[in-house]
């Protein structure tokens, strides 16, 4: 850090929306009988598409990103709220399953990657 300026990833919500998910996508199986809509709420695809959002932690890193955001900016009760889904152990779960989805990211990059250093950084809303 003190030799270069390091890069952190860029906009979550942009990359999500090039997938064109459906309300499926973001209800999964946890969430197949939720009573509102979940589609928009792109905190809960940590748990329900993981797939999408580490490949797009993957890309960031490929592009050269030094740190990755975890997929958190609504990751409150607050926030979650808006999807009667604030109850702790549901923002508990989005909150820790993205911050492993995050260093499993930067590990498989490190590791095919000898040398090169890769951090994770909690992403925090305004709410």
């Amino acid at each position: 850090m003190q030799q270069r300026i390091i890069f952190i990833d860029g906009a979550m919500g942009t990359m999500i929306q090039r997938y064109k998910l459906t309300e499926a996508d973001f209800c999964g199986e946890r969430y197949a009988n939720h009573s509102l809509e979940l589609k928009g709420n792109n905190d809960l695809l940590v748990i329900t598409r993981p797939d999408v959002i580490y490949d797009i932690h993957m890309q960031y890193l490929e592009g050269g990103a030094d740190i990755l955001e975890t997929n958190t900016f609504n990751g409150t009760t607050i926030s979650q709220a808006d999807y009667e889904l604030q109850a702790p152990e549901e923002v508990f779960l989005i909150n820790k399953t993205a911050a492993e989805l995050a260093k499993k990211a930067t590990a498989a990059y490190m590791s095919a990657h000898p040398g090169e250093r890769k951090f994770v950084a909690g992403a925090v809303g305004p709410t």
